[in-house]
């Protein structure tokens, strides 16, 4: 059985810090598993890959970046290698039943009609369209995309003015307004 030494390593306050982080910024890991899993068994599995990823990286973790740009930036790459790694023919989509589209804390909202069908729309992007558009409307700035997602502020302005054009482009093909 693999065990992380790294991760071993750590004193009993830095797990429990590590365990207070991950409790804080969980709706991070529920984002991402969501936009990158096509079953709600997929998504239970790369929850729980992202937070071993989360885990056996956390003592290489700098205290000097926010935890949410570390923890979505290392979110991120498993759920694209997650979905490289799930090879299927035919592309699956998940049923709106199973999707958490508030956090629990946000109560007990009724959904907005219109959220269904951003989600198809997220869900049909690339994955770096996809963590792209899934930060952007997470309220990040685009210093902060660009740090998580590795490319240049300037770059992300760029691809976020297409992509809103491309969404709303699908959104109005998808409700013919």
């Amino acid at each position: 059985m693999y065990q992380d030494t790294a991760a071993m390593t750590l004193t009993i306050d830095e797990k429990e810090a590590f365990l207070r982080l991950l409790d804080q910024h969980a709706g991070i890991i529920r984002k991402v598993a969501a936009g990158y899993s096509s079953s709600l068994a997929d998504r239970h599995d790369l929850m729980q890959e992202i937070n071993l990823q989360l885990w056996k990286a956390y003592p290489r973790y700098s205290p000097e970046r926010p935890f949410s740009t570390w923890m979505y930036r290392i979110a991120l790459n498993v759920a694209i290698s997650f979905l490289r790694s799930n090879t299927r023919p035919v592309r699956q989509t998940v049923p709106l039943d199973e999707i958490d589209i508030a956090d629990e804390a946000a109560g007990s909202r009724e959904p907005d009609e219109r959220i269904p069908i951003l989600q198809s729309v997220i869900a049909g992007l690339d994955p770096l369209n996809r963590a792209l558009l899934l930060l952007y409307l997470d309220d990040h700035s685009y210093r902060e995309i660009s740090s998580i997602l590795g490319i240049t502020e300037t770059n992300v302005a760029t691809k976020l003015n297409r992509l809103k054009q491309r969404v709303r482009r699908d959104i109005t093909q998808i409700t013919g307004e």
